[in-house]
């Protein structure tokens, strides 16, 4: 993780329009800057057309690869899902096993009491109340013990409800567990099925790229920042970004500076870190380090979490991205965002209209 410690040291103290231009500098023409007059630097010089696979273009390759890889992250997203239900569901399962073992010991405390009150009652020798008072040597006492008695009674009959009201809710607790567990076992089979579904597209995307030549795939990826600087440009020119001031709360400052601080470590689908990152496993816990827990996955960081307009738009707000809302990545300000892109690529910053937006959502509302 040397690369990974570098890249967070050149970020920190530096604003993110510095640091975009710097990478637009490194790696031009792949990121445009926070300006909506930036022109696309000249492309490089094409090198001598290779073999491409089955006749198509490399433009069509890299087209078809990232699709394969948006479609694994669609995957990832529901095999996230899976595995936080299922963490939910697990916890919820432990803490009634808990309720399960109090209310257990509770029946047995009501039960012991039970037995002492029949014990008692049966010494008394269980006369009917009048002739109990026509044998008792001192009608005073015995009207006095009768009190007790009632009293004694009433408390037996509250024991016996509070016995059954318990056994009830033992009853429901096995209910209600075992409906976990089929929930669970319904969750497992979702998460091997996204599993197989992630690992059959990232197979199929690496095969493609592994028929490219050399020189093809440092052209598939100067293609690619090619695609990215294009809509950036066309996002900006577009008037996107005009009236996008908003400035970022002290969250959002700390979430920021968490996510930055991850350039330079590789995507890795499922990933929540420390080494490496998915998407949205970027962003959640980056607004975990800034003291506000959201949802892990994209789709439902969308669902859940507040939507802001765009030019209402600050550092620390989450722009999702795709109609399937498959990607995420976190503004931070003068038109870039810091995202984990897909297997295969650190995690950098890019332009924050490098895709197509569905919308942007706001963890600190």
């Amino acid at each position: 993780m040397g690369t990974a410690k570098r890249a967070s040291s050149r970020v920190q103290g530096v604003s993110a329009l510095a640091l975009l231009c710097a990478m637009a500098i490194l790696t031009a023409p792949g990121l445009a800057t926070g300006s909506a007059h930036a022109a696309p630097a000249a492309p490089a010089a094409p090198s001598a057309p290779a073999p491409e696979p089955e006749g198509k273009s490399l433009d069509q390759v890299r087209k078809e690869i990232e699709d394969l890889y948006r479609q694994a992250g669609t995957a990832t997203d529901a095999y996230n899902l899976a595995v936080g239900e299922t963490k939910a569901q697990s916890e919820r399962i432990v803490e009634i096993a808990k309720l399960v073992v109090a209310g257990q010991d509770r029946i047995s405390g009501l039960k012991d009491r039970a037995g002492a009150a029949a014990r008692a009652q049966y010494r008394s020798g269980g006369l009917p109340p009048g002739a109990a008072l026509a044998l008792s040597d001192s009608p005073s006492a015995y009207l006095d013990g009768a009190g007790r008695l009632r009293q004694g009674e009433k408390a037996t009959t509250d024991l016996l409800s509070e016995l059954n009201r318990t056994q009830t809710d033992l009853e429901r607790y096995a209910k209600d567990a075992g409906a976990l567990w089929q929930k669970m076992e319904e969750n497992r089979v979702k998460q091997e099925a996204a599993k197989k579904e992630i690992e059959d597209k990232i197979k199929a995307a690496e095969a493609l790229e592994s028929r490219l030549a050399a020189e093809e795939k440092a052209r598939l990826i100067q293609l690619e920042q090619e695609a990215q600087y294009k809509a950036q440009t066309a996002w900006l020119s577009s008037g996107a970004m005009k009236d996008v001031k908003g400035a970022a709360t002290d969250a959002g400052k700390r979430a920021v500076q968490f996510a930055t601080a991850q350039m330079g470590k590789p995507y890795e689908w499922g990933a929540e870190g420390p080494g490496s990152f998915d998407c949205s496993g970027l962003t959640s816990q980056a607004w975990l380090a800034a003291g506000r827990p959201i949802p892990r996955t994209s789709q439902e960081q969308l669902r859940l979490l507040p939507k802001v307009a765009l030019k209402d738009m600050r550092p620390g707000d989450l722009i999702i991205y795709f109609d399937d809302a498959s990607h995420v990545g976190m503004y931070v300000g003068d038109g870039a965002m810091v995202h984990a892109p897909r297997p295969g690529r650190n995690i950098t910053m890019a332009g924050a209209g490098s895709m197509p937006i569905k919308a942007v959502v706001r963890p600190d509302a």
